[in-house]
């Protein structure tokens, strides 16, 4: 069945509908990077309510696991693919792309010109999108992504205990906290005064979904966690931090997304590799500011991250959990480790 994406810039494209019981999908179309990693984006919560347009020709090929979701479903609205496979070739594999995204009724395209589509996208900016099965389908405004924290959870055992407050968290972010031996309480962020009462030995903010501007009112409290506890703030956690603390974000032409961005620490002048998802980015003020830009991209110059030693925050705007991507960013959480062993803080146990 033949289907198109149209862009709100009006440009269509044809291609080829995966899944003739739901055709239709509408949403803010981005792009993604990466060779690998297909069933981790699909599955992030970042890109809850966008049309993800993959720009390697060939998607599927090692089907999909049951290991490597970042959320129990889909968060995107839509997918286009120049190629889509059927057939799979991996040892954990359990089904294909195609079949995974039926089943959750995600609709797709496929045999797109996936090329001149980014093209058209990284001149014009992100715009919204429609994929239906008639050309001259009218692209309708898209609704804002909703941050979408889930439920509270207690996870591990470890003597220091982490609050993890959800903004649509990746499960690999929890996953590395585990990992350095940490007790980790989920909470979602609407309850996240909470974390006073809990007396935690750190806080780590959440990656999430849309515009960092739309939680504006939780802003005095993020502060006043941050003056209270050593915190760490990853993506949305890093954009909301900044806000906090008298800053400021805008959003991108098309954003940052894929497995290879490099960036640059400012204090050891190490350039590494980072996984990135996101449209806004914190915007550098000239003068004083209280927390300070440690972290740049090295293509664009944007801030990747901000950090104050003396009231141990730290945040970053890539993803240091990875999944997909390089995992030399990974020492982020080990320097979140060390600033809660400075305090000599302890979990509270009844």
């Amino acid at each position: 069945m033949k289907g198109y994406i149209k862009l709100e810039n009006g440009l269509t494209l044809a291609g080829e509908i995966g899944d003739e019981t739901h055709p239709e999908a509408e949403g803010e179309a981005v792009f993604f990077t990466g060779m690998t990693g297909y069933q981790e984006v699909l599955s992030d919560p970042s890109y809850q309510n966008q049309i993800l347009v993959f720009t390697y020709p060939l998607i599927g090929n090692y089907g999909i696991n049951l290991k490597d979701f970042e959320s129990k479903k889909p968060q995107i609205s839509g997918a286009v693919f120049y190629e889509c496979c059927e057939a799979f070739s991996h040892y954990e594999a359990v089904t294909s792309l195609k079949a995974y995204l039926k089943k959750w009724g995600i609709p797709f395209l496929h045999h797109v010109d996936t090329r001149f589509l980014v093209k058209n996208i990284r001149s014009s900016g992100t715009m919204n999108a429609k994929i239906s099965a008639v050309p001259d389908a009218a692209v309708p405004p898209i609704k804002l992504p909703q941050h979408c924290g889930g439920k509270a959870s207690v996870h591990g055992e470890g003597k220091q205990h982490t609050v993890l407050i959800d903004f649509g968290l990746k499960k690999s972010i929890l996953t590395s906290l585990l990992d350095r031996g940490q007790r980790v309480t989920v909470l979602p962020y609407e309850k996240m005064a909470d974390v006073f009462e809990m007396k935690p030995s750190g806080v780590v903010l959440s990656n999430g979904p849309g515009d960092p501007k739309q939680l504006e009112r939780y802003l005095p409290v993020i502060k006043e966690i941050a003056a209270a506890f050593p915190v760490l703030g990853i993506c949305l956690g890093h954009q909301l931090l900044a806000l906090a603390h008298g800053m400021d974000t805008e959003k991108l032409p098309f954003g940052h997304r894929g497995a290879n961005h490099p960036v640059v620490d400012r204090t050891t002048g190490k350039v590494f590799m980072t996984s990135q998802n996101h449209s806004y980015v914190v915007k550098q003020k000239p003068g004083e500011q209280e927390l300070s830009v440690r972290f740049e991209n090295v293509n664009d110059g944007s801030v990747e991250g901000l950090f104050d030693p003396i009231h141990s925050i730290l945040s970053v705007q890539f993803h240091p959990e990875a999944n997909p991507g390089p995992r030399e960013s990974e020492w982020i959480f080990d320097e979140y480790t060390a600033m809660m062993n400075q305090t000599g803080r302890v979990a509270d146990y009844a």
